[in-house]
């Protein structure tokens, strides 16, 4: 029921792919989760809407995230903010049929065209692809990373780009080996979610008021 709703009262909407979801995380909490649990525990009324979904590429997330957030955030006619996460890009480099998923140019347009439509409408940031165990593709996601936080300054878009630390991080790394080639295990999760708990732009999306 919405009768309750309060100033307090944080819903917050994260966009993504399986590494949004949480895939293969034995406590099914993902780095979103934990960092959601963390919000309450620190006294925020968070309603946590994971719209990960293993396998999308941008492209998927252009075409389905605005009428998803919508849904969960419109409520008698105004919006509840806080907002919107983001996090993708990793499934663009993927290859399919001899092809990259989506072309380097295609992506900076979804994410340009994301951006540009939740621009003034909801409160965001975007945490930017990770890596995976395939180093073969680590040039190209970094790259997609680099043109991802160019787009975003572009738009005044706080953005944490976490493919430079958790590349050099041994837990992240082990485990993501360890377990499919693309996703961690709960340690892997919990260092995503410590990383952005650190991030001034968390705090401040967590504190963003109530639109009337």
């Amino acid at each position: 029921m919405d009768s309750d709703i309060t100033s307090s009262d944080i819903r917050t909407c994260f966009f993504g792919d399986s590494l949004v979801n949480g895939a293969r995380d034995p406590e099914c909490l993902g780095w979103t989760g934990r960092a959601c649990a963390d919000a309450r525990r620190r006294g925020y009324d968070v309603t946590y809407c994971n719209l990960g979904v293993r396998g999308e590429t941008s492209a998927d997330i252009t075409a389905r995230w605005r009428a998803e957030a919508s849904r969960r955030l419109l409520v008698r006619n105004r919006y509840i903010k806080p907002g919107v996460v983001f996090s993708f890009g990793v499934n663009d480099t993927g290859v399919i049929g001899g092809g990259r998923r989506v072309s380097l140019e295609d992506s900076i347009a979804n994410i340009a065209r994301i951006l540009g439509e939740a621009k003034g409408v909801f409160p965001m940031i975007m945490v930017g692809p990770l890596p995976i165990a395939d180093t073969g593709r680590h040039s190209e996601i970094q790259t997609l990373s680099k043109q991802f936080e160019s787009t975003c300054e572009l738009l005044s878009v706080p953005y944490l780009d976490l493919f430079g630390e958790l590349v050099r991080s041994r837990a992240w790394m082990d485990e993501v080996s360890a377990v499919d080639g693309a996703h961690p295990s709960a340690v892997g999760y919990a260092e995503v979610a410590n990383l952005v708990l650190n991030w001034s732009a968390w705090d401040a999306l967590e504190g963003s008021p109530l639109v009337r």
